[in-house]
């Protein structure tokens, strides 16, 4: 019967001079915590609450979220994603109260919610459900981890779990220079709908440069912060600069010390020369 009352009110909606009041601004809540969704009526004279309706319906479905009539709740008809969920205040109704406390929210949560109260008249009005959920501290990992020299490229991951909505992600290097324009970013998402959060920047690699991610939640203002520093006794020698190196040291030493013996004996010569001519 429920099902067959709700369009018949909707319908006579735009008769409505009750005035019914939602925040204006979104109502944002952290999910698994409980949200309440402020909703007052003002009304002209003294009522029987047996004579008062409220429906609580999600604005674009339509779907019953919860539903108080005849002076008591009426929940055969509530979308089975708020079973257990959802409760009115009664001793506030009389006070023009008809707030819905939501338990236990979920991303799914998410969206516009209705407002609809009869007493002697008729209103409505709609507000919006945000739903946040702080990321866990971001790690960066550097790709590879060896054998690096100064001018190679390489891929620097900002990784973060179990975060709603998206955020923004801002790197830079140990100068504050923004690198974001060189970034990829990807979400995954789990049954819950929370976020893994994925960001990968590619650079050229400087000895002794940090790179840091900065993750923003846009609903929670929070922030979090990694980094990662390569010194230069990361960067490696290659291969065949090594080997270079270590052959022109063995010249220089045998160039040395064959110097040194052509020295050694032309000074003998000298000497011996000197002592004849004594």
């Amino acid at each position: 019967m429920l099902s067959l009352l709700l369009p018949a009110m909707l319908a006579i909606q735009a008769m409505a001079v009750m005035e019914v009041q939602v925040p204006e601004q979104p109502v944002v809540a952290l999910h698994g915590s409980n949200a309440m969704l402020n909703c007052s009526f003002s009304h002209t004279g003294p009522f029987n609450l047996s004579g008062m309706s409220i429906f609580w319906l999600l604005t674009d479905t339509k779907r019953s979220v919860h539903a108080y009539r005849d002076g008591r709740d009426q929940l055969v008809d509530q979308a089975d994603s708020f079973a257990n969920r959802t409760s009115l205040f009664p001793t506030q109704l009389a006070l023009g109260n008809a707030s819905l406390l939501l338990s236990k929210v979920v991303v799914a949560d998410e969206g516009s919610y209705t407002c609809f109260v009869r007493v002697h008249e008729h209103g409505s009005a709609a507000l919006l459900l945000q739903v946040a959920a702080p990321y866990s501290k971001p790690v960066v990992t550097l790709e590879p981890e060896s054998n690096l020299r100064p001018g190679d490229e390489v891929a620097l991951t900002c990784m973060a779990y179990d975060g709603y909505p998206e955020a923004s992600v801002m790197w830079q290097d140990g100068n504050g220079r923004n690198l974001t324009d060189n970034i990829t970013t990807s979400l995954v998402a789990n049954e819950e709908g929370l976020f893994t959060m994925t960001s990968v920047l590619t650079a050229v690699l400087e000895p002794n440069s940090t790179y840091s991610c900065r993750l923003i939640n846009p609903l929670l203002g929070e922030e979090g912060y990694a980094f990662v520093t390569v010194i230069g006794q990361n960067i490696a020698f290659p291969p065949v600069a090594l080997w270079v190196t270590v052959g022109l040291a063995v010249c220089l030493l045998v160039l040395l010390i064959a110097l040194a013996a052509v020295c050694r004996r032309k000074i003998k010569e000298s000497c011996e020369e000197a002592r004849r001519e004594d």
